[in-house]
């Protein structure tokens, strides 16, 4: 069975500190989520609305916190281990 590991890169721990704390939960619980139950298990849950991203940002993946919030990560391969790599989480403008 794979593991999965969350990790914020220094962008996303500068904005984790500045974010409220709802977000910051929020991210804490999909944290979890992936590291607990897979990057698959969170997919399906259709709140998070995940989604590839295109453009500048190819290879990269989307999940909402909140109706306001969205967390950008990549995922990556090393061998049984699956690294997400939490690139930001930001504002989104609609």
């Amino acid at each position: 069975m794979k593991r999965f590991e969350v990790i914020l890169e220094r962008l996303a721990e500068k904005q984790f500190r500045k974010l409220p704390e709802p977000i910051r939960k929020a991210l804490r619980t999909w944290t979890l989520l992936i590291e607990e139950e897979g990057i698959s298990a969170m997919r399906m849950i259709p709140g998070y609305h995940d989604e590839p991203l295109k453009g500048d940002r190819q290879g990269q993946r989307s999940s909402r916190l909140n109706i306001a919030y969205r967390v950008i990560y990549r995922e990556q391969q090393n061998g049984e281990l699956v690294i997400i790599s939490v690139i930001e989480v930001n504002k989104h403008d609609y």
